[in-house]
């Protein structure tokens, strides 16, 4: 396959591109690098035709103070980015088959231990509402013929980046423990999971409209607090509180603190297999390598 990647130098990019090229697969990498700024206009049709298939993963990142500037560049470069980037694929010819688009459980909002699957209503909050507009900017490809697929991906296992490489200085040194009470929910995948998940989409008709991009069983904050102690063999007891958060991160600090009770259901109604559905493997994985 020639697979058009943007964000391919990102956490989840790094890793889909080296999978795909492991396969066999042909990657163009689509971006500033190569000439496209997702929030100027779309990309050059020529780059787009002839693809056998589009990932797209760029976007401003998340785990930052929501400033209004940042907030103004988190939303552009979803929205305004995808729209972009699916004019280009109309202007394409011939166009690719496939878009298969990033978007993250923050669709849901701070829903408590309600179980949520692809069938749920979105939330109501800030980035619930990004997390739709990002959605439905990429759905509008099918209108084009095109088949897409939208993962919400959860938070992402692996050491080199992301949520996981925050936490770890705290708990190596032994001062990690529960967030906010801890009785908040994660929804989590392990890396190699996710990119999984965007090989099937790429090759498997089924795959289309929203995946929920986790692993079987959400845990607690909590929950997750002592398995991450456990696998770097230290203590994780010591609290954080919301207020200490919110005080160093501002709103951005609901990411952690939000309640999100995800279920891959519709992964698991096509078949797809974890390679890692336990946490206390996946995160013993995902830090060895």
């Amino acid at each position: 396959m020639r697979v058009v990647v943007t964000g391919a130098s990102g956490l989840v990019g790094s890793r889909l591109v080296a999978a795909l090229q492991a396969r066999g697969d042909v990657v163009v990498r689509l971006g500033r690098r190569s000439g496209w700024d997702p929030v100027a206009g779309p990309p050059a049709a020529e780059a787009l035709a002839g693809a056998d298939a589009v990932v797209h993963l760029a976007g401003e990142n998340i785990a930052q103070r929501w400033s209004p500037a940042v907030r103004a560049r988190i939303e552009q470069s979803r929205t305004l980015g995808t729209a972009n980037l699916v004019t280009g694929i109309e202007a394409s010819d011939p166009r690719p088959p496939v878009l298969v688009c990033a978007n993250a459980v923050g669709y849901y909002g701070n829903r408590g231990d309600e179980l949520l699957t692809e069938r749920s209503a979105p939330g109501a909050d800030w980035l619930a509402g990004v997390c739709v507009s990002w959605q439905e900017a990429a759905i509008g490809a099918a209108s084009l013929g095109v088949r897409v697929c939208v993962m919400r991906a959860g938070v992402v296992l692996d050491r080199g980046g992301g949520a996981l490489a925050k936490m770890l200085p705290a708990f190596r040194l032994g001062v990690g423990g529960p967030v906010a009470g801890g009785r908040q929910y994660m929804s989590w995948i392990h890396r190699d999971d996710l990119v999984a998940l965007y090989l099937a989409a790429l090759g498997d008709e089924r795959y289309s409209g929203a995946l929920n991009a986790v692993a079987p069983q959400a845990v607690r904050n909590a929950e997750f607090s002592r398995a991450l102690g456990r696998a770097l063999h230290r203590p994780a007891f010591v609290p954080v509180p919301a207020v200490s958060l919110q005080l160093l991160y501002g709103e951005m600090a609901r990411i952690v603190t939000d309640s999100q009770n995800v279920a891959p259901q519709r992964a698991l109604e096509l078949g797809f297999e974890h390679r890692h559905p336990g946490l206390d493997a996946a995160l013993a994985d995902a830090l060895s390598r």
